[in-house]
């Protein structure tokens, strides 16, 4: 076997047993599964061309790589992003069920964080990414983002303050986000809010995205009254057949929406306090191939 594809396996063996990962740096920093993917096959393009003699650590220099293109694609997104029709959700990835068991995994993918890191600089969401979800060191993070280490301790302490005052106050249990979902599945197929009334925590949030490409309300409604009342007439105006499939997505309890047996919309919810705080609808249709099978996601 010549050097040169000697060279190319161990490239390739070393991205294929970090591609999880990769991936999951990728989307926490951008929201969307397919622009993870883009970034994913930028990062293997350069990758491709590193004298592996030279890398240390291969799993800190893959990180490196897809931290940088992630943050070049980020920065524009944030101006795709000021055009899109109505509210932008992440795009919903149907995950395994032990993801949930990694809680600190599971938190830092549900919808309700990642529109928390929505609000973060790009430079500041990577760092905390990097360095509260996986770990990464002061100094590998300084090289990431072109940082010095000093720097990056003060952006992460910045960061971690902004998401602490944004993020969910207290962890749920599983139990807890199923019986919720359970109201909103009764609701949805009997027509029935009694139930779903009970657990929606006064100043309950609903956002739901169609991208311009499905029916979706153009701005959030909030309020337990005006939810509901959106809920019912929501549901009574489809002119076809809903049904609903519990699934794990973003590592916890979710919702695929049907109509007639087709896959419509993901539902995901926040939960705080045992009351539904947050709604989130995804109804886009270039953002459900992620619910059509498992995503492999990692620390």
């Amino acid at each position: 076997m010549s050097e040169d594809v000697e060279r190319a396996d161990a490239a390739t063996e070393a991205f294929v047993a970090h591609r999880n990962l990769l991936f999951t740096v990728a989307y926490e920093m951008l929201g969307s599964a397919a622009d993870a993917e883009d970034v994913l096959q930028e990062t293997w393009l350069r990758w491709a061309g590193v004298d592996l003699a030279a890398v240390r650590d291969r799993r800190a220099y893959l990180v490196r790589i897809v931290t940088r293109q992630a943050l070049t694609r980020l920065r524009t997104l944030g101006r795709r992003r000021e055009s899109y029709v109505g509210p932008w959700l992440p795009e919903p990835l149907l995950t395994a069920p032990d993801v949930a068991e990694d809680v600190e995994l599971a938190d830092s993918l549900s919808m309700a964080m990642l529109l928390v890191l929505e609000t973060l600089a790009p430079t500041e969401r990577a760092v905390f990414v990097l360095r509260e979800v996986f770990e990464v060191s002061y100094d590998e993070v300084a090289e990431a983002v072109g940082k010095s280490p000093a720097a990056v301790r003060q952006i992460a302490h910045r960061a971690r303050a902004h998401v602490a005052a944004r993020r969910p106050r207290d962890a749920v249990s599983p139990a807890d986000t199923r019986a919720a979902l359970r109201a909103f599945q009764h609701a949805v197929e009997t027509g029935d809010l009694r139930d779903l009334l009970d657990i929606l925590a006064p100043d309950v949030v609903l956002l739901s995205d169609g991208g311009g490409l499905k029916r979706s309300v153009p701005r959030p409604i909030v309020g337990a009254g005006k939810v509901a009342r959106l809920l019912t007439a929501g549901l009574s105006g489809f002119d076809a057949e809903v049904s609903t499939e519990p699934v794990q997505v973003n590592g916890h309890p979710g919702l695929l929406l049907r109509l007639d047996g087709e896959l419509d919309g993901v539902v995901a919810m926040r939960i705080e306090d045992g009351l539904i705080t947050g709604f989130y609808v995804v109804r886009n249709p270039e953002k459900l191939s992620r619910v059509r099978r498992e995503t492999a996601v990692s620390r």
